[in-house]
């Protein structure tokens, strides 16, 4: 199998059109053609079929898929790592949620750029499809999410690494009813409209502690591809939304947002799935490297107690008067005495 002839494959699946797959390749469609058929007769399989609107994989295209992603990734990799003398190099495919792009990865990003020039981050965002789904296939080299620990099986030739607790918090708007409640009934978070920013796996796990899930009639949920979308939602009180603390921290610093008394009975962590077969990425354990340590000191800091108040003086008991004590006569000095009645 050539690497043009599985860059043309790949290359059709995912624009799902030959035109679009030789534009994209800077061929032409004759060409793009003409490498499908040579490697359908070399492995003597359809590989693709045409589908109303759209081109797709067969079964055998389906099986071929993760195969061709990895054998041209590797053939890019051998052939960087030639030229770059051995120093970590290449294109890293990160699938992540929002929530963790603005606040757990820019400073990875920033901690790895600084350390390895020659290694450059794609971010795409996950907000409808499974990155899990698109690590096993090839399409992303890692993906980052915050999940509970085993949410995710090493099945398929996946392993999963876990990086920082992730503490979530409930908050409301200043005017939602639920906010200054001591402890809020599951009926009464029920009712309230629920806010979701992407689609974390603890947005599962809260409706199932509250008993969403079997609630009648359905409670009403805004479902947004944004934190900041949600933040603002919130604090305008269109209703509650879980977030992860340090999504919320500044906002509930500055009272924008308040916290619902109540407490997940699940913990979440921020954790990262790859492949087992890349272990020879450089350029993605390098990543991975610089995320371990970013998010240690990082979980450190943020672990750190909160200063205390200045002690201030006990206050002193009020000066109660003294009870009035009578004068006592005392005996005059004898020398005065003498002088007196001379």
């Amino acid at each position: 199998m050539d690497t043009p002839h599985l860059n043309a494959f790949l290359a059709v699946v995912d624009m799902g059109s030959f035109t679009q797959a030789a534009a994209r390749l800077g061929l032409s469609q004759p060409t793009v053609t003409t490498r499908i058929k040579s490697l359908e007769q070399g492995l003597d399989a359809l590989l693709l079929e045409r589908r109303p609107g759209r081109i797709r994989p067969t079964a055998a295209g389906v099986e071929l898929l993760p195969y061709a992603r990895e054998i041209v990734a590797l053939t890019e990799r051998a052939r960087q790592s030639i030229s770059s003398g051995g120093q970590p190099h290449g294109t890293v495919d990160v699938g992540t949620e929002e929530s963790l792009t603005t606040y757990r990865l820019l400073p990875v990003i920033e901690y790895l750029y600084r350390r390895y020039p020659k290694v450059q981050i794609s971010m795409h965002a996950t907000a409808t499809e499974d990155p899990v789904a698109q690590v096993r296939d090839g399409r992303l080299d890692c993906a980052f999410f915050v999940g509970s620990i085993g949410s995710h099986s090493p099945e398929d030739g996946l392993e999963s690494q876990v990086l920082c607790p992730e503490p979530l918090v409930l908050v409301g708007g200043a005017g939602h009813l639920l906010v200054g409640q001591e402890r809020p009934s599951d009926e009464e978070l029920r009712s309230s409209t629920l806010i979701r920013a992407d689609r974390a796996e603890y947005h599962r796990h809260f409706e199932r502690a509250i008993g969403l899930q079997a609630a009648a009639p359905r409670p009403r949920i805004l479902e947004l591809d944004s934190v900041d979308a949600a933040k603002r939602s919130v604090e305008l009180g269109l209703g509650l939304a879980l977030l992860p603390r340090i999504a919320v921290a500044r906002d509930l610093a500055a009272g924008r947002l308040l916290p619902v008394a109540w407490t997940p009975p699940f913990s979440a962590f921020t954790q990262v799935v790859r492949r087992r077969d890349s272990a020879s990425n450089a350029a993605l354990n390098a990543l991975l490297t610089a995320a371990v340590e970013v998010m240690r000191q990082a979980h450190e800091s943020e672990g750190e107690p909160e200063p205390r108040p200045e002690a201030r003086p006990e206050p002193r008991p009020e000066a109660r008067p003294e009870p009035r004590r009578e004068p006592v006569a005392r005996p005059e000095p004898r020398e005065r005495r003498m002088a007196a009645t001379g």
